[in-house]
């Protein structure tokens, strides 16, 4: 209304409902179209692939499609390796052979299942007005299987040789096998050959920069594998090698303790070995004649040398042990040695510098280098390196940390045991006018020594 009292139109805002845009479906059509797709996927692979009869005659049959009776073969047209196989049937075996007859409405010739040979192919029996007789041999699409050993010439021919091992023998068995729990068999130095605790000794090891003619020989290979056995005082009972293709050799070798098995990669020069013992013997001392018969190196084709074998390699105990025995074994899972040496595979670089038994208990040294490990300052002035040099990111150009394990547990490290020993060591020295003489509780390592005696009022020291 305006201010003379009439009244104004004024305009009106259209209001529009705004509803999602939605499709309906039914779920009989949806349901009906994924079960008629399922048929139809199901009816094809019978018609157009080789099927196990006992699935395809009942359903063929049920689609009205009249199967011939499967025929057997006069002998003489039967290979005398033929082997008849119950069931087996392929339904494309039904189909003529010849397209121009596969695309007519000419029934003057019909395939008849006969036999499957050994090797894949199927036998069958060409009947009809110019058949006369005679016998049609097809290859199977796929050869029919229960388990993959059964796989025949398709795995042979791409991969590995499956029929027999190329290389196979027997070792000797020098000791009497008398495993019961009633009485333990022991070796000839006395020492127990328990094999019936529930634990055992597990070593990996990783090679490369080999030889590749050494890698797929089953010969040298076999001898290396039973050469690294009787280094570990261990029995072989039988091996097994298989060649591979194109290139490589699987082998496996059945121990009394266990076995010993490995894989090759010749073009490549790398071999991955594992040895797995239920005998508490130790297993590293065998671990220098693995590198030794193994490290086989190959020769640089650039520059005609021979290059350095890199071996990375683990050690695991295995199985179940009484807390008591996994206390006092130094190679435990839970150790300090185990941890920082034996187990990692990121420690590339194992030394084994010292190991021996005093009264007082074992001492083991050992050298080692991680992956991630660079060189230090020290490294860099005795290999001359300049700021840019790539060889300051590598490991294989760092100096290896030395560490020392009492009874499994870590007591120093060359790389940290200055900075341990300054701090134990030189407050208590600084904070006498003039030291003299000093005692020193346990310190067998000698650091604590070392730091005192760089005091020169010192004149004797009792450790």
């Amino acid at each position: 209304m305006n201010g003379n009292g009439h009244h104004v139109n004024a305009p009106q805002a259209l209001i529009i409902e705004a509803r999602p845009k939605t499709y309906a479906i039914d779920v009989r059509v949806f349901v009906a179209t994924i079960m008629a797709t399922m048929v139809v996927a199901f009816g094809t692979g019978l018609m157009m692939g080789p099927t196990d009869a006992r699935l395809a005659m009942p359903v063929l049959s049920f689609l009205g499609i009249e199967l011939p009776e499967p025929v057997q073969l006069p002998a003489a047209a039967i290979n005398s390796e033929s082997e008849p196989i119950v069931g087996a049937m392929s339904t494309q075996s039904l189909m003529p052979s010849n397209p121009q007859a596969r695309n007519s409405n000419s029934k003057s010739a019909t395939y008849m299942v006969g036999e499957v040979s050994a090797n894949g192919e199927i036998i069958i029996n060409k009947e009809g007005e110019d058949a006369a007789g005679e016998v049609l041999i097809k290859q199977a699409k796929r050869t029919k299987t229960e388990h993959v050993a059964t796989l025949g010439y398709k795995i042979r021919e791409t991969h590995v040789n499956i029929d027999t091992p190329v290389l196979e023998g027997t070792g000797d068995v020098p000791h009497e096998r008398d495993i019961t729990y009633d009485r333990i068999n022991k070796e000839n130095d006395g020492n127990i050959r328990d094999q019936t605790m529930p634990s055992g000794q597990h070593l990996l090891v990783d090679m490369k920069n080999l030889e590749a003619d050494f890698l797929n020989s089953e010969s040298r290979l076999a001898r290396a594998m039973q050469d690294s056995v009787i280094a570990g005082g261990l029995t072989m009972l039988s091996y097994h090698c298989h060649s591979l293709h194109p290139a490589g050799v699987s082998c496996v070798g059945v121990l009394l303790e266990s076995h010993i098995s490995f894989h090759t990669w010749p073009d490549e020069g790398v071999i991955t070995l594992d040895m797995f013992t239920t005998s508490e013997k130790p297993l590293l001392p065998v671990l220098p004649s693995i590198k030794e018969l193994f490290g086989i190196p190959r020769v640089n084709a650039e520059t005609g040398e021979k290059e350095e074998v890199v071996t990375v390699w683990s050690h695991e105990l295995r199985g179940f042990r009484t807390e008591d025995a996994r206390k006092v074994h130094h190679l435990d899972g839970n150790s300090d040695i185990s941890k920082h040496v034996t187990s990692p595979l990121e420690v590339v670089y194992k030394e084994h510098v010292l190991n021996m038994e005093t009264e007082y208990g074992r001492i083991d040294i050992w050298d080692v280098k991680e992956r991630d490990d660079t060189p230090g300052y020290e490294d860099g002035l005795r290999l001359g390196l300049a700021p840019q040099d790539p060889r300051w990111f590598s490991y294989e150009d760092a100096s290896p940390c030395r560490l020392l394990f009492l009874d499994g547990v870590l007591h120093m490290a060359n790389q940290t045991d200055r900075v341990f020993h300054e701090t134990l060591v030189h407050p208590a020295m600084f904070a006498h006018p003039s030291p003299k003489s000093v005692g020193i509780l346990g310190g067998g390592d000698g650091g604590s020594l070392r730091e005192v005696l760089k005091h020169k009022s010192v004149t004797d020291v009792t450790m």
